[in-house]
């Protein structure tokens, strides 16, 4: 078993395409999760039960199923209904879906660690629902969870490559294709996997760091 460098030059290219597939899906499912996370998280605290008990329905099912099957569902289900996007849309809209389940919890859990004096002096000071929420609480609420926002970012990254099932050539899926067509399996699959350690580790690093000044 050698290393075959003229196999890594050929396959930088592809690599390189792959990721930025990679980090586009990355960039574009992170926004997704972050702002319907938030938008679910208010929906839960209505006071209106025929509004939460839906959200609650519906979030705790796409938490509760593999993205590997929500994948499929909307890349080859969807179609016979005659919603069709492309396998790349379909990939963000997947993994943005599913994360913002779980971006649901962390803002209700900052929310709920705003202290309730905040509440009671916005009260006081007579400021408009909407006021007290823009101004004073979501602040206060999402620079507390910011470190665990930042993880579930790390955590849809390693998920990127399940994308590659519906046809969408990320980093993995640049690898696979080009091993299959060249008979090389070694030097792609080794440079990917030392890519994502590339791109975690600095960022598990830096997550902690900003947890750190965050929390003094």
């Amino acid at each position: 078993m050698t290393w075959d460098w003229s196999a890594v030059g050929d396959f930088m290219p592809h690599f390189w395409d792959g990721l930025l597939v990679t980090l586009q899906a990355l960039a574009l499912g992170s926004l997704i999760s972050f702002a319907l996370g938030l938008v679910w998280a208010l929906l839960m605290r209505t006071p209106t039960r025929w509004v939460r008990w839906p959200v609650g329905a519906v979030t705790e099912f796409i938490r509760n199923t593999p993205l590997l099957v929500q994948l499929f569902f909307l890349f080859y289900v969807l179609p016979e209904w005659n919603i069709t996007f492309s396998a790349l849309t379909t990939g963000v809209v997947a993994i943005g879906l599913h994360y913002s389940t779980y971006t649901m919890q962390v803002y209700r859990a900052g929310i709920e660690g705003v202290p309730v004096g905040q509440w009671e002096a916005a009260t006081a000071l007579s400021l408009p629902l909407r006021r007290t929420w823009t101004a004073v609480i979501l602040p206060q609420a999402i620079r507390r969870v910011v470190p665990a926002l930042g993880n579930y970012v790390i955590s849809m990254l390693k998920d990127t490559p399940m994308l590659m099932v519906i046809t969408v050539l990320d980093m993995l899926g640049e690898a696979r294709l080009f091993s299959q067509q060249h008979f090389q399996f070694i030097e792609p699959l080794t440079i990917v996997g030392v890519a994502f350690i590339l791109i975690s580790c600095p960022a598990s690093l830096l997550l902690r760091a900003l947890e750190r000044r965050l929390v003094r």
